[in-house]
């Protein structure tokens, strides 16, 4: 397929449709509370989208029934939402995808369920830096790799590992478009970033080994192979002229 460059009217429509995303997961931080359903939340998420005249990406997209993927502690990413209650002291990632009027935003972020552990909290705080710095690698005539490398030297320098099973992608007219985007790599490798390009950061970040099993039941929740914990961020960014705009990050978090 090759890497799309958007014309500056289809920038504008991902743009419309990141800002939903962003605005989405904002929606939903009052309703991550203990007691709260992971089900409920993805219904909460859908009408939300749905209100807002868009459609969630995920639903339908090769047999998946959810508007979100919800991903508490050891769940690394595609967490099916379903029965399980959040529990005091979780933390727990919620991956919105929007369509609207054909075009696609796509994040996620982390939510803490009560008060969290100083040890869960390092993990969120170091996977968040970690996106900021793979972000900061985003510029004209940049190599893709040098994200991956940024993320990843933090990553280590903290004791963490970094999923390698799962990447980044491009996104805007397809969910889903070249290049893909690797949360560990050499720095210096990887294709020439131009101005119009559009693609995820979305490093996960795990406290132990790196390596993912997908649940047999469900064939899409990725879990932790040790069952420690694991955070991830996301943002669809887009390079500019100057350097990148990260377009799902509404609430200047980053």
């Amino acid at each position: 397929m090759g890497i799309i460059i958007k014309t500056p009217e289809q920038i504008e429509g991902i743009r419309r449709s990141s800002r939903l995303a962003a605005e989405t997961l904002k929606y939903l931080e009052p309703f991550v509370v203990p007691g709260a359903k992971t089900a409920d939340l993805d219904r909460k998420a859908e009408e939300f989208v749905r209100d807002h005249g868009a459609i969630p990406a995920t639903k339908g997209y090769k047999g998946y029934k959810h508007a979100s993927c919800i991903s508490p502690n050891d769940v690394v990413c595609h967490g099916v939402p379903n029965q399980y209650e959040l529990q005091w002291g979780d933390i727990v990632n919620i991956d919105i995808t929007t369509i609207l009027d054909g075009f696609y935003g796509d994040t996620c972020k982390m939510y803490s369920v009560g008060e969290i552990s100083p040890y869960a909290q390092k993990l969120v705080d170091v996977t968040r830096e970690c996106l900021r710095l793979g972000m900061q690698e985003c510029k004209p005539d940049a190599r893709l790799g040098n994200v991956g490398w940024a993320i990843a030297e933090h990553a280590h320098k903290h004791g963490y590992t970094v999923v390698y099973e799962f990447c980044g992608h491009g996104v805007g007219l397809k969910f889903h478009e070249d290049p893909e985007v690797a949360h560990i790599a050499e720095k210096g490798s990887g294709v020439l970033l131009k101005p119009g390009m559009t693609f995820t950061i979305e490093p996960m970040i795990n406290a132990g080994k790196a390596r993912t099993k997908v649940d047999r039941k469900d064939g899409w929740t990725a879990r932790t192979i040790d069952g420690k914990l694991s955070a991830q961020f996301e943002h669809t960014i887009l390079i500019t002229e100057t350097g990148f705009e990260a377009l799902t990050d509404v609430y200047g978090d980053f």
